[in-house]
């Protein structure tokens, strides 16, 4: 491994086939390792697994988001099993609850997430959780059901809450709003939580960073969370990359390369 690469640990295919694979090839041009494509449905964990079938680079995970979680169902969940125990797939999500928009109910929600929480535990794999004005209730679903090891995606509570995810040795999310006007709880996030702890995520194509905010967001722009870990924790991109690397290494238990083996 190459711990001097980057990680994108939560990307979400976009632009169609053609397009998607043409960022990955601007990723692994901007120093890249690895891209965790990561499903909302059936579907789009399908096609993730599909693509790192073909990208060694790549790696998959699958679950439903919790906006479409009134779909769940016997067959969809036996459906994302199969595809958890490929060994393309390093997680298991998106999954969580989202009560801001509450496209789904939220007992439906709940439901889902535990039965994620399940099937994590059963293939041996860590939880991608979605978490949006749900903190509390997350926590303790999470509590409850004894959930192992867990990345709180797109970080967006405060340090307090943040103490709490790393009290169950949860990792945290770090994408690109940390580069916004306004983010300082984040930063203090970032600044305070044990570098052990991080990951770096894009989120693409939603949440690009300064100075591409207003444009689509891809892989490559993981640099740009990169940068902003490193100056608020005063430390050099490359260490934020190493450490992170290093991180997502051994949570994902995947190897990071520079180019397909031979």
């Amino acid at each position: 491994m190459k711990a001097a690469l980057l990680v994108d640990t939560h990307a979400h295919a976009s632009g169609g086939r053609r397009g998607f694979r043409k960022a990955l090839e601007r990723a692994f041009a901007a120093g890249l390792g690895a891209i965790v494509v990561v499903g909302i449905d059936l579907a789009s964990s399908a096609a993730a697994v599909d693509l790192a079938e073909g990208e060694p680079r790549v790696k998959a995970a699958v679950g439903v988001h919790p906006h479409y979680a009134d779909r769940w169902d016997a067959g969809l969940e036996a459906a994302i099993r199969r595809l958890a125990a490929r060994p393309e797939v390093v997680a298991v999500g998106e999954c969580g609850l989202d009560h801001y928009r509450d496209l789904s109910p939220r007992s439906a929600q709940a439901e889902v997430l535990r039965r994620h929480i399940a099937l994590a535990r059963e293939v041996g794999k860590p939880l991608i959780v979605h978490d949006r004005e749900a903190h509390r209730e997350v926590l303790a679903i999470l509590r409850q059901e004894e959930a192992g090891e867990a990345v709180m995606h797109c970080f967006s509570g405060d340090w307090a809450h943040a103490r709490l995810c790393l009290d169950l040795g949860f990792h945290i999310g770090i994408a690109g709003p940390v580069t916004y006007r306004g983010s300082q709880a984040l930063q203090e996030v970032v600044r305070s939580a044990p570098p052990d702890r991080l990951l770096l995520e894009t989120d693409c194509p939603y949440l690009t960073p300064e100075p591409r905010r207003g444009q689509p967001n891809e892989p490559a722009h993981v640099n740009l969370v990169a940068g902003r870990v490193a100056e608020l924790r005063r430390t050099s991109p490359e260490e934020v990359a190493r450490v992170t690397t290093v991180n997502a290494s051994r949570l994902f238990r995947m190897e990071v390369t520079t180019c397909p083996p031979a």
